[in-house]
């Protein structure tokens, strides 16, 4: 680990972001044009004090689950990223067409959406980053792990995966997440993460390898869905999504017409999720 060029590396990607570029506030009396390095650790979820032992060459070895938190929050590209790893003392991340680390594209796109929900996904449906409205509709995804954290996944393993969609609607939800599966599946071929999913599945579930058998290839970019939410009832909102260039990852967003009950059911949802972080004592995702 070489803690003096971390330092470096950190305060130098740190200084050069704005507030607005990470989805933050610019408030009135700011010192500094960068992050504050409270900021940072708030994007992080780790403490103020950690973070500044980082910045002054003395913590002590980051985790590759830090690591990743923070090239997430600073907004690191993948060579950014890389880099960051060796410099930390760990080996970089395997480069692969599907790789899990979020486009900094699309998390420029994500800090602007705060008034309706999105959601950033990888190729195998793992939920990549939750903006607060999405978290307070779908829950918290993070919490998730091994194979449980693909949305796919836990279609066909978790029944209470489905409970937020209508009965007549799930088996065309269904379809469409073996469809998404067999795209990934067919870019990666059967030894990749994809591979892992599908024999898995198809030894575990008997509609899945029902399902598999069809041969649909597809990845939505529309939809219109009918969500279950457990205090606000029916949602009708449509999906659009917006795709990186190797299809590895999508952003979603969720929006509805603007006068209609689903729109005055979505500022709701603000309410809700502000009662639920605040309960939770979370500031910021």
């Amino acid at each position: 680990m070489d803690r003096h060029a971390l330092a470096a590396f950190l305060r130098s990607r740190r200084d050069g972001l704005r507030p607005e570029d990470v989805g933050l506030p610019t408030g009135p009396r700011r010192r500094t044009s960068g992050l504050r390095r409270e900021e940072v650790a708030g994007l992080t979820g780790m403490s103020t004090d950690y973070y500044i032992r980082l910045e002054q060459a003395r913590g002590p070895q980051p985790s590759e689950q830090m690591l990743a938190a923070l090239a997430r929050a600073l907004r690191l590209t993948a060579f950014e990223r890389d880099y960051l790893y060796r410099l930390a003392g760990h080996s970089a991340p395997r480069r692969t067409p599907r790789d899990t680390h979020v486009a900094p594209a699309l998390m420029r796109v994500l800090d602007r959406l705060s008034d309706t929900p999105a959601v950033i996904l990888s190729s195998l449906g793992e939920t990549l980053v939750q903006n607060s409205l999405a978290m307070a509709l779908f829950g918290d995804h993070s919490r998730h792990t091994g194979l449980a954290r693909s949305g796919v996944y836990r279609w066909f393993t978790d029944p209470t995966e489905r409970s937020m969609y209508p009965v007549e609607d799930r088996a065309r939800q269904g379809k469409a997440q073996v469809a998404g599966l067999r795209a990934a599946y067919g870019g990666t071929g059967p030894q990749s993460r994809a591979g892992r999913l599908v024999r898995e599945l198809l030894r575990t579930s008997g509609e899945f390898a029902e399902l598999w058998e069809l041969h649909e290839v597809a990845s939505r970019f529309e939809d219109h869905k009918t969500l279950l939410h457990p205090e606000l009832g029916q949602i009708e909102l449509d999906c659009q999504a917006l795709f990186t260039e190797d299809q590895g990852q999508a952003l979603l967003v969720l929006t509805a017409p603007p006068q209609t009950e689903a729109f005055e059911k979505l500022k709701l949802l603000a309410v809700l999720g502000h009662q639920q972080f605040n309960a939770r004592g979370l500031t910021q995702l």
